[in-house]
């Protein structure tokens, strides 16, 4: 394989790198063209202009992952049910170009005969797998939607979504709450985070552990900059008690930005769990390697 075009291309932004023989980053680049900034019948002329400036890219294989692929995407790339390892993916790869572009699918999965979906994670699930030379794993992916994922033999076994990113903005913006928050975020504040965090715990219930965030700021126990981090560590608090972890299961793995995965780190370490992080490059060593198990297949 002489290299590979790489596109993260989500709700909100596009992320593109172009990747060497080896699979090295030789550049990357983002544009604020997500796919809902994108009209019917554009998204040809959107990656035009996003792999431009990589004159060489022609007669490479190009890989895009994540919304592209949704239905409100470029076209809908089919669902691909767990277990799912490079195989199954590659079997419902969505051609775009044959045999020089393609969306990757996203996952489905069942729980208590509900259906679960990702889009974009499975990627970053493999190429985290593969930077620390993993074929099983315990996996979060924190974000809007968070993901818990469990791998093994290099296949994703089962996975569940967790709207924490979510429920923190409704929370943070559109209750009650936000009457007593700062204007902005700011900086997080470990221990009010801990302090949230460990309240999650002791209550076992997010329901009413939330309006604590109002009570400790009504008797002025908690000064107002300090309530985000407090209301981070709530929800989070909430997301990892929910998965029963145990200082005995190994370390979890954290895929995400620095930002988020700082917090779940954190949250780790109060339970005595052993976490290990792995960022943004996740994506592109998840396209490479499906790029070379297509080319394995082939």
């Amino acid at each position: 394989m002489n290299g590979l075009v790489a596109v993260d291309w989500g709700t909100s932004s596009l992320r593109a790198a172009l990747l060497d023989e080896r699979g090295q980053v030789v550049d990357e680049h983002s544009m604020p063209r997500g796919i809902l900034t994108v009209a019917a019948g554009e998204f040809p002329q959107v990656l035009e202009a996003a792999t431009a400036r990589w004159p060489q890219r022609q007669g490479m294989l190009c890989l895009l992952s994540g919304m592209v692929g949704s239905r409100q995407g470029w076209i809908e790339a089919p669902y691909c049910p767990c277990p799912a390892g490079f195989p199954e993916i590659a079997a419902k790869l969505a051609w775009i170009e044959a045999g020089r572009a393609a969306i990757v699918p996203g996952i489905c999965c069942e729980t208590q005969g509900v259906p679960d979906v990702m889009r974009g994670e499975e990627t970053q699930v493999f190429g985290a797998l593969s930077l620390l030379g993993l074929r099983a794993g315990r996996l979060v992916l924190p974000g809007t939607h968070s993901k818990w994922v469990r791998a093994s033999a290099g296949r994703i076994e089962s996975f569940a979504t967790f709207m924490t990113g979510e429920i923190y903005a409704l929370l943070r913006r559109h209750s009650i709450l936000a009457r007593t928050l700062p204007d902005a975020d700011g900086e997080l504040d470990p221990g009010a985070f801990e302090q949230g965090f460990r309240h999650a715990l002791r209550i076992g219930n997010l329901l009413q552990a939330a309006f604590s965030a109002r009570t400790l700021s009504l008797f002025e126990r908690l000064p107002a900059e300090l309530g985000p981090s407090y209301l981070s560590g709530l929800v989070i608090g909430e997301e990892l008690r929910s998965q029963h972890l145990s200082t005995g299961d190994g370390p979890v793995i954290v895929v995400g930005s620095p930002a988020l995965a700082q917090r779940y780190e954190l949250g780790l370490r109060l339970l005595g769990v052993p976490a290990t992080a792995v960022g943004s490059q996740a994506t592109w060593r998840g396209l490479w390697s499906l790029a070379r198990n297509l080319e394995e297949i082939a």
